[in-house]
Formats: C-alpha cells, structure tokens, sequence
C-alpha cells in the first residue's frame, strides 16, 4: 500500500478521499468499529486495527508503504503511531497532526515525524499574513522544524524597499524563493527591484529568523523576543527523548490533556522500546470523542 492512514474520523476521510482523487492507493486504519465507515471512501483499503500495536501494523503492510499519516483526535496516540512507524518499519515519510497547540514541540524527529501539521498554527499563520505588513510571518515549518518557510509584505519603509534582489545582503542558510505582486510570481532574479506591497516567500533555518525580521522588517521591536522564543521552544526539543513521557503515567494523562508541563531535563531510562512503550501508555490512550 503506498500511504496508510491511521485515524478515520472526519479528518482521516477526508484525506484519503483527496489523496484518491489524484492517483493515490490509501489504507485508512481505525480502531473504533463504529467509525469504519468504508461506504464514506469506496476507493480505500479499509482494516479494523489498532494502529498503537505492532502486530497489526505489521499485517497492515506498514513495512511496505511510502507514508505513514497519523490522523486520530489524540496526541498521544499520534506520537506512539509515529514512533513506531519510523523505528519499527523505517516509513520514509511521517506525518503526523497535531490536535492541541501546546503539544507541538513534541512532534519532531526524536518521535519519528517528519513532518507536523498544526491547523491552529495553520489557521494563525494565514490570518497573520492577511493583516500583517512589514513583519515577517512563518508558514510552515520543514525538517522537522529546523527550517521554515515564512512571509513578509514588503513595507515602505522597509530597509530593502528600493533595492534589487542582489543588492540586499542575505543571511547564511536563507534563499528568497519568489516575490507575489500584483498577482503575478515573480523569479528573485539579481535585478528585480523590491517594491512597496510586494509579498516574498522565504526559506530559512530557524536560527536564522531573527536577523531575517531584522534585515527585511520596517520594525524589529518584536523580533528579538520571538526568535528568543523559537529557541526556546528547539532547546526544550533537543533535550527530550520519547522514553520521558511512556516512563511517566501522570505524564502521559497530561499530554492527552494538552498540558505541556513535561520537564526536558528529567532523567530516564535509555532501554525503553517501542515495543515496551506502547505496552506501558496502553491503558493511558484515549480516542477522540468527536469523530475527528
């Protein structure tokens, strides 16, 4: 099967029946036999399964399949999927949503996700991007959140307003993809003028945000304290390891609440599998009431 997709609530349907539309053979997994509604996605593969345990993963073919979408209405079951999915079948491709905000900084390469998807960062972004002007907004976040793709509609009174594209002094590790105006997609040649109202797209490691807002932004009074907060966020990644939240009952009840209180620093054991993990949060999971 070339993507599974695990969760098929509103959200993992609607998936699958898009990813069919353009070509795509899809097995949607669902472990609640009331939402095995195979009549919803006729072209799908259809298995009443845990996804959280290896044996059924395995008889799913998960060894075999390109991506690996992990869709349920809970976190906690999103990451155990993840984690499994990338240590035990080696998936190429992970993605994994995000239900609540606070957990996000959980989805990352020591779980297994390549890729996170948030709606309420989504949703936020694009509102941002809407209102925003002379300040530089992230899109999306890509490898695992040490890169992004972010926004900025050029003010007037921008540093860069006025100058070409080769005349501006780029950071290291950013690139200027393209420049939106009025309705067109312009390539950032050398020569192309900046103007006022131009919207540009570019691609940055995340420690390079901070003097990207700096260079481009007609204000930097906020730009500091965000990029200090990015760095806060990746430096509590960094020091995270999977094993923490499977060793902590108490924490795991937190998680599926959407308390982000875990403490990176807390010492755990370096034995646990994935095996043994989804033994010991297995009578911690929860399913999403709501048929997401």
């Amino acid at each position: 099967m070339e993507i599974v997709i695990a969760g098929a609530g509103n959200v993992g349907r609607s998936i699958a029946r898009e990813l069919i539309e353009n070509g795509r053979s899809v097995l949607l997994i669902e472990k609640d036999g009331s939402a095995l509604k195979e009549s919803s996605v006729p072209g799908a593969s259809w298995l009443h399964a845990d996804a959280c345990e290896l044996t059924q993963l395995e008889a799913a073919g998960l060894q075999d399949c390109q991506v690996i979408v992990a869709a349920t209405g809970d976190d906690k079951v999103n990451l155990v999927i993840s984690l499994l999915a990338k240590t035990e079948f080696a998936v190429p491709r992970v993605v994994a949503r995000v239900n609540h905000p606070k957990n996000e900084w959980l989805f990352n390469e020591a779980w297994g996700v390549d890729v996170a998807v948030s709606t309420p960062r989504m949703l936020t972004a694009l509102v941002e991007e809407a209102v925003t002007v002379g300040d530089l907004v992230r899109l999306m976040t890509l490898e695992q959140g040490r890169a992004s793709l972010s926004e900025l509609t050029m003010a007037a009174d921008s540093p860069v307003c006025g100058k070409t594209v080769g005349e501006v002094l780029w950071p290291p590790d950013t690139a200027l993809v393209a420049v939106l105006r009025e309705g067109h997609v312009l390539m950032p040649s050398p020569q192309l003028p900046l103007e006022a109202g131009d919207e540009l797209l570019v691609v940055a490691t995340a420690d390079r945000d901070a003097e990207l807002d700096t260079l481009l932004s007609h204000h930097n009074a906020c730009g500091g304290s965000v990029a200090l907060a990015r760095q806060q966020r990746v430096d509590r990644v960094e020091h995270f390891e999977p094993a923490a939240l499977f060793a902590d009952a108490a924490l795991g009840d937190e998680l599926s609440a959407g308390v982000d209180s875990a403490d990176p620093a807390a010492t755990q054991p370096d034995d646990v599998d994935a095996s043994s993990a989804v033994e010991q949060i297995g009578l911690e999971r929860g399913h999403a009431a709501d048929g997401s």
